[in-house]
């Protein structure tokens, strides 16, 4: 039995130190992705453009106020949408697919892959414009997210017959008030017009709302407060969403951090629990 305890206790140490050295690591890679933020190529430009967003932020500040969600169409130029859904598009080789019965299926960009492929998608989260225009809205001066938080930044696609998400909130494991922005990059049926697949959110009493989502049209609202869901997509259609999250205070413990952990496996299975 004591050659059986020491084994163990070994085991579990090396065990521990692979754990350390890997999470060393990833933390080292993710603090260079965020340091090539700066080299986002053609950002002035960027910031130009994301600088030409609607700008009734103030009118929808009220509105928003009352319902935790607002919705805008035509939300970018033409130009800024093609460059974002081109880059969003070339991702779907490299996303995660993710199955939960009676629950979710569909595809995920990460936030790392995205910062490692499309640098358009990291700048136009990441713009100084869009988190101020965010902030006006909200009421409240929001930031991003970590970067080893994959859901901070991600793209959404419901390509297959039957993809989908069920009623849900976004849950904040953060210490701040913790938003979501969703930009609609492609929703197309086979048919013309849009996609079969619709975001919904649930009212008082359990009446579900549908919220029309057409390309180039932005949702925010308050995730931990307002219970929704993407309804199955049929074969043929395409739906691909920018997802944004945005925090006025992004700290988090470590306890919520396994548990942020523990809810990403949803989308980009287990290995979320350690990279």
């Amino acid at each position: 039995m004591n050659w059986i305890a020491t084994a163990g206790v070994l085991a579990a140490v090396v065990a521990a130190a692979v754990l350390l050295w890997h999470r060393r690591g990833r933390n080292r890679m993710y603090a260079g992705l965020a340091a090539g933020q700066a080299d986002v190529p053609d950002r002035a430009r960027l910031e130009l453009e994301v600088g030409q967003l609607p700008r009734d932020a103030r009118s929808l500040a009220s509105e928003f106020e009352d319902e935790r969600l607002i919705r805008v169409n035509q939300f970018v130029a033409p130009a800024m949408l093609t460059r974002l859904r081109d880059e969003a598009l070339s991702g779907i080789p490299h996303m995660d697919h993710s199955f939960i019965p009676l629950h979710k299926k569909g595809h995920t960009l990460s936030y790392e892959q995205i910062m490692r492929r499309a640098p358009h998608l990291a700048g136009f989260y990441h713009s100084r414009s869009l988190q101020r225009w965010v902030s006006t809205v909200t009421g409240t001066t929001v930031s991003t997210t970590p970067v080893q938080d994959q859901s901070s930044l991600s793209v959404l696609c419901y390509k297959d017959a039957g993809d989908h998400i069920d009623w849900h909130y976004d849950h904040n494991f953060y210490r701040g008030r913790h938003f979501t922005v969703l930009l609609a990059l492609v929703n197309r049926s086979t048919g013309g017009g849009a996609s079969h697949s619709r975001l919904e959110r649930q009212l008082p009493g359990g009446t579900a709302q549908t919220i029309d989502m057409p390309e180039n049209t932005l949702v925010l609202f308050e995730g931990a407060r307002v219970r929704h869901r993407v309804t199955p997509i049929a074969g043929g259609d395409l739906r691909v969403v920018l997802s944004m999250t945005y925090c006025d205070d992004p700290r988090i413990s470590r306890v919520k951090e396994l548990a942020r952990r523990v809810k990403d496996t949803a989308f980009f299975g287990m290995r979320a629990l350690w990279d």
